[in-house]
């Protein structure tokens, strides 16, 4: 099916764009009313992300209503744990969380590898109406934790200060943490195929807890792994994203990837000098939405300026936060979306 608008598509793989396309991380969440009212049909966030026509309808509500150039699937990083045989919970005040964790090298071997034929069907299927539904309008975005934050989860319970049980793990037994790691990667590379495979357009990689390790320990358990991936995936370009892991551009751009998510802490010519020609991919920080409209589209048009308009997609530098007001997000992609690229004379 051809795209109406390629724009995601075509600055990710370097090619040029009459404009900065735009999305953003959460966009199909709790900003939006009408998220809120689809959740509160059902029993609560997991029935949401395993029941595929209420996951494609909420994937698609931010392009309907804010206008963005992408969907990303609804869906969880968590679900790839769970597909594994680790079940995890999710509160509404507290997040997601493990009952059981993972605490020993026997826990590690319990754990089946994840198959997206046997264990993903539902963000499968998801993919397969959602891509259907959207009858070509923009790409839709497929993706996973990368398994260094996945591993964060599964032997932390939960989000944690000092990720001091999983640094243990490293750090005490690393041939356990290597085991499990390479656990995780194979059931992400076959949940990540199986989302191309349903027509995701581009998947992102998301190393959500990376800034927690120093440069040598994210080169030995994290880079490895996120090479593995790449690799895997020939069909559709790939986004690796490591949040606060700014010692880790330069290793990330060797990788086979076409696109680096930067948050706000990466400054935007520093990380073009280090990325060499893949395209980059932020980092407005998400706080900026709570600002004026006047402010945020003074951030927004100088953060174009400082990335420049090519082999680039404005997002934010993570998540959009629960409690912004959707009308200065439509706000936020609309200033990227009427950005006169002309003026930089790129």
């Amino acid at each position: 099916m051809m795209l109406k608008n390629d724009l995601l598509l075509r600055a990710a793989r370097g090619e040029k764009t009459e404009r900065v396309p735009v999305w953003l991380m959460r966009q199909a969440g709790r900003i939006l009313p009408e998220y809120r009212a689809v959740r509160a049909s059902l029993s609560g966030f997991k029935e949401l992300v395993e029941t595929p026509d209420r996951a494609a309808e909420v994937t698609i509500q931010p392009v309907d209503i804010l206008g963005v150039d992408a969907a990303i699937i609804f869906s969880d990083i968590l679900v790839v744990a769970e597909g594994m045989g680790l079940t995890y919970e999710m509160e509404e005040k507290r997040g997601p969380f493990f009952p059981k964790t993972i605490e020993t090298i026997d826990d590690i071997k319990k754990l089946r590898i994840g198959t997206a034929e046997n264990d993903f069907q539902y963000t499968i299927e998801a993919i397969r109406i959602t891509k259907k539904a959207l009858d070509g309008r923009v790409p839709l975005i497929g993706f996973a934790g990368a398994p260094f934050t996945m591993l964060c989860y599964m032997v932390e319970g939960g989000g944690s200060k000092t990720f001091s049980k999983s640094k243990k793990l490293l750090f005490s037994e690393p041939q356990a943490a290597h085991m499990l790691l390479q656990k995780i990667t194979d059931s992400t590379i076959d949940y990540l195929k199986g989302q191309v495979a349903a027509g995701a357009d581009l998947v992102q990689v998301f190393d959500s807890w990376a800034g927690i390790l120093s440069p040598q320990a994210y080169e030995e358990f994290s880079i490895p792994y996120m090479k593995q991936i790449a690799d895997a995936i020939n069909d559709v370009p790939v986004t690796l994203f490591g949040k606060g892991a700014f010692y880790a551009r330069k290793s990330m751009a060797s990788l086979n990837c076409q696109v680096i998510g930067t948050d706000w802490n990466m400054d935007p010519q520093e990380s073009r000098a280090l990325v060499g020609n893949k395209t980059l991919q932020g980092n407005l920080d998400p706080c900026v939405l709570y600002g004026s409209h006047d402010f945020i589209a003074k951030e927004t048009k100088a953060m174009i300026k400082a990335f420049g308009s090519q082999r680039y997609i404005a997002n934010l530098g993570h998540g959009v936060y629960p409690d912004t007001d959707p009308m200065k997000v439509k706000h936020f992609v609309e200033t990227v979306q009427s950005f006169d690229i002309s003026s930089l004379g790129e």
